[in-house]
C-alpha cells in the first residue's frame, strides 16, 4: 500500500543526454538536491560516442542512487524520440523534463507540483531567467501568464521545456509523446491544448535556461522558419491565420529578447 502510494506521488523526470558530458553530472547533483524527493530520473542516450554515457556510469557506481537509471540508444535520433522513450519508461503519476544543460532552483518540484495540485491540473509550466553559457542568471526573466489555451499559445511561445510538469493521470503519455518534427515541444503544447486542456502558468522563475551570449541572434531566423513551419504543416493553418499568428509570436519573441 506504501508503495503504491508512493509511485502515485512519484514524478518521472525525463533527460535526453546528447553531448551532455559537460553538464550531466551537474544535473544529476541538482536533481539529488531538490527539496521533494519522490522522482525518479530517466536519462535516454539520443546515440553513443560523445563520453555522456561513460560518465553517467560512473556516477551511478559513485553514488548507487536506484532512482536514476540510463536507457542506451545505438543511434542519434534527435530529441523527440529520446523524451519519447523516456516517457514510455516512466513509472510516476506526474512527468517532468529536464534539458542536460538547464538548471532547476531547489524547490522548483515542491512549489510545481504544490502548483498543480492546488489548480487541479493536468499540464503546469513556470517563469524561468536566461542564463549565461555557466547558467548564471542574467536578470532576463520570461514572465508567464495565468493560463494559455490553444489559440492564445499560437501567438506566444513562452512554454519551456525543463519548465512543465503533467499529472498523467489527467493528460494521457499519447498526448505527451512529442512529434518528431523541428520545434517539437511547441508542437506538443499546441497537440495537448488543441485536445482541450489548459495549461496553467506558475509565475515564479523555477529554472534557469542555459544561453551563451552568441547563441541567441544566430537562432533567430531558424526559429522563424519553424515556427512557420509548424503553423502551416503541423497545425494545417490557413495562409492568412498563419501570417497573424505569426505577427504576434514575432511580436513577443522580440520583446522576450530586450
Amino acid at each position: 500500500m506504501e508503495r503504491l502510494q508512493q509511485k502515485k506521488e512519484q514524478v518521472s523526470i525525463v533527460v535526453p543526454v546528447y553531448h551532455a558530458a559537460d553538464y550531466i553530472v551537474h544535473t544529476l547533483d541538482m536533481v539529488r538536491a531538490q527539496t521533494y524527493e519522490n522522482w525518479e530520473v530517466i536519462l535516454v542516450e539520443d546515440g553513443p560516442g560523445d563520453g555522456s554515457a561513460e560518465v553517467i556510469d560512473g556516477y551511478l557506481r559513485a553514488h548507487d542512487d536506484p532512482r536514476i537509471r540510463l536507457l542506451r540508444q545505438k543511434e542519434n535520433a534527435g530529441a523527440a524520440r529520446a523524451r519519447n522513450i523516456g516517457v514510455d519508461a516512466a513509472k510516476g503519476r506526474y512527468l517532468a523534463y529536464l534539458d542536460a544543460d538547464d538548471v532547476w532552483l531547489p524547490d522548483k518540484l515542491a512549489k510545481e507540483l504544490a502548483f498543480l495540485k492546488e489548480k487541479q491540473a493536468g499540464f503546469v509550466f513556470t517563469a524561468y531567467e536566461f542564463g549565461d553559457a555557466d547558467a548564471n542568471g542574467t536578470g532576463r526573466i520570461v514572465h508567464v501568464p495565468e493560463t494559455l489555451c490553444y489559440r492564445e499559445a499560437l501567438s506566444r511561445t513562452v512554454i519551456f521545456t525543463s519548465t512543465v510538469l503533467f499529472d498523467l493521470e489527467r493528460i494521457s503519455k499519447e498526448l505527451v509523446r512529442m512529434p518528431e518534427v523541428k520545434s517539437e515541444d511547441t508542437a506538443t503544447w499546441w497537440k495537448i491544448l488543441r485536445n482541450g486542456h489548459t495549461a496553467y502558468g506558475m509565475d515564479e522563475v523555477t529554472t534557469i535556461y542555459r544561453r551563451p551570449a552568441n547563441s541567441l541572434s544566430s537562432n533567430k531566423l531558424e526559429a522563424m522558419r519553424r515556427i512557420w513551419g509548424l503553423y502551416r504543416k503541423q497545425e494545417g493553418l490557413s495562409l492568412m491565420n498563419s501570417m497573424r499568428y505569426f505577427m504576434g509570436w514575432a511580436a513577443r519573441a522580440t520583446l522576450r529578447r530586450i
